[in-house]
């Protein structure tokens, strides 16, 4: 009998897309997180280019994504996900801890940055989290060098990034289909959560924080 249960009982399962060149990193992470009931291990693939064509043949809600691979690479992968599948949440699992790693991956766009050391708990609230909709953008900021930044929603990080080009309310408004309020109020909770003076400061913070890539 399947250990997931009768399908009539089914619960929500989050289809997962494993990218890690190391054969042995993807049957690990395929069987621990295929046993859950709630999580569903839908392809795996051992380069960027791979994944990209299983994202266009099959629908994924969170791939798990690893940066140092051959051909286009994780950061290549990751830019190219948040352009042509930007409701995919990726979670960017590394071995490298790097400052500069862990920037340009949340710069970039992934949801969360998961050293590949971590216990599986943290992986599986992780996947969670950004399911619906949460960021945790490293693992420095979770041991609080920043722990403002995980207050920040992934609605607020487009806003953010909008910011940073200058827009007014009407045009973030107009360019994530909200209304101009709607785009001031997740504004003025951008300043809240970041202790920001003005927009200036939230996206200077915003780099300081690793949420934003120069």
């Amino acid at each position: 009998m399947d250990s997931r249960g009768d399908e009539s009982v089914r619960i929500q399962e989050l289809r997962l897309l494993i990218v890690d060149d190391h054969a042995v990193m993807r049957a690990g992470l395929s069987n621990m997180l295929d046993a859950r009931r709630d999580f569903s291990v839908v392809g795996e693939a051992d380069d960027g280019e791979a994944a990209l064509d299983l994202l266009g043949s099959k629908p994924v809600d969170v791939v798990l994504l690893d940066l140092m691979m051959p051909g286009i690479g994780g950061l290549g992968c990751l830019e190219a996900i948040k352009s042509r599948f930007p409701d995919v949440k990726v979670i960017v699992l590394s071995s490298s801890e790097t400052a500069r790693d862990i920037k340009q991956a949340i710069g970039l766009g992934a949801e969360a940055y998961v050293a590949k050391h971590a216990q599986p708990s943290q992986l599986i609230e992780t996947i969670l989290a950004v399911a619906v909709g949460k960021r945790l953008p490293n693992p420095s900021l979770a041991n609080g060098d920043f722990p403002e930044a995980n207050r920040i929603t992934a609605r607020e990080m487009e806003v953010l990034n909008l910011l940073r080009s200058g827009l007014s309310n009407s045009e973030i408004g107009h360019k994530l289909g909200i209304t101009p309020r709607t785009a001031k109020a997740h504004v003025a909770a951008i300043l809240e959560k970041m202790n920001a003076r003005d927009r200036t400061e939230a996206v200077a913070r915003g780099f300081e924080w690793g949420l934003l890539r120069p």
